[in-house]
């Protein structure tokens, strides 16, 4: 027996839209139409996996279990479609690359440098996503390789460290620890510390949090209000500290000044990509850092 994706497409939409109503809109289908279909899946798979209720719809467990394998392959339906246009139309691959703002620019750019030591025809395309966006653009075949730190691979997304790097504190010029050349973390204790994701939301502010709490103090934190600017700039006009990976120094326009932490920590650099798609470029990038 063979799933049919676009019957797996309409449980998706109901599923999202938590109504018969509103996908068939969304869908430019009859809602009979939609029913229909969703029943016809229900036959298929031989369970229920919807709930119908007054008020809407409720997803039932055996359609989450659905729905979350609907969604991988999709996106794998979607890769193979993509690469057998490619091939067939003689083009070459483009790496598509996002990366979350915990990964940096020049970070990347230093991975791409090491890549193309032994690539140099590896061609690119790299844009910053947030960790939600970077997921769902990965499932769905929209982007090849997703550079991140400490995230959960999601079903569906396979996981590999890439490098470790040492991790820093950054403060603005004017803090007392400017001018220093290294700080004890232990010395963090009565500081705030800048984090970009929410505590319990985030794998990489939990994984920092982490390190603080095992050197003896519950850190005291805020969310950056300034989304998606590089890790350094979070504590430009304040008392804050923000752990950073960049190398110790000046840094933006000498109004912040990285600083050498100790001990020594090393926190990852992360590489996801969709499971079961293949991409020849992508595996030219991972072998780099087998």
């Amino acid at each position: 027996m063979g799933l049919d994706l676009h019957k797996l497409g309409h449980l998706v939409a109901v599923a999202e839209e938590g109504s018969f109503t509103r996908a068939a809109a969304r869908l430019h289908l009859s809602q009979q139409a939609l029913s229909t279909s969703i029943r016809a899946l229900e036959r298929e798979v031989g369970v229920d996996l919807l709930e119908r209720t007054t008020t809407g719809v409720a997803v039932l467990p055996a359609g989450e279990a659905l729905i979350a394998d609907a969604r991988v392959l999709e996106g794998v339906a979607r890769s193979a479609l993509q690469r057998a246009r490619r091939i067939g139309r003689g083009e070459s691959e483009v790496l598509r690359i996002g990366h979350t703002p915990a990964v940096t620019g020049d970070e990347v750019t230093a991975l791409l440098r090491r890549v193309h030591t032994d690539h140099p025809e590896l061609a690119t395309d790299v844009n910053q996503r947030y960790p939600a966006e970077l997921t769902e653009q990965l499932l769905a075949g929209e982007l090849d390789l997703g550079l991140c730190r400490a995230m959960s691979p999601a079903h569906g997304l396979n996981r590999t460290t890439l490098v470790r790097q040492r991790l820093q504190i950054a403060v603005s010029a004017e803090h007392r620890f400017a001018g220093r050349d290294v700080v004890e973390l232990a010395e963090l204790a009565d500081e705030r510390i800048v984090v970009w994701g929410h505590p319990g939301r985030s794998g990489y502010t939990d994984l920092l949090l982490e390190h603080c709490r095992q050197a003896g103090f519950e850190p005291r934190t805020h969310r950056n209000p300034i989304q998606g600017t590089p890790p350094v700039t979070a504590v430009l006009g304040t008392d804050d500290i923000a752990f950073v990976t960049a190398e110790p120094g000046p840094a933006a326009n000498g109004k912040v000044r990285v600083v050498a932490l100790r001990p020594l920590i090393e926190v990852p650099l992360h590489a996801l990509w969709p499971a079961h798609t293949t991409s020849d470029a992508r595996h030219a990038f991972l072998a780099a850092f087998g």
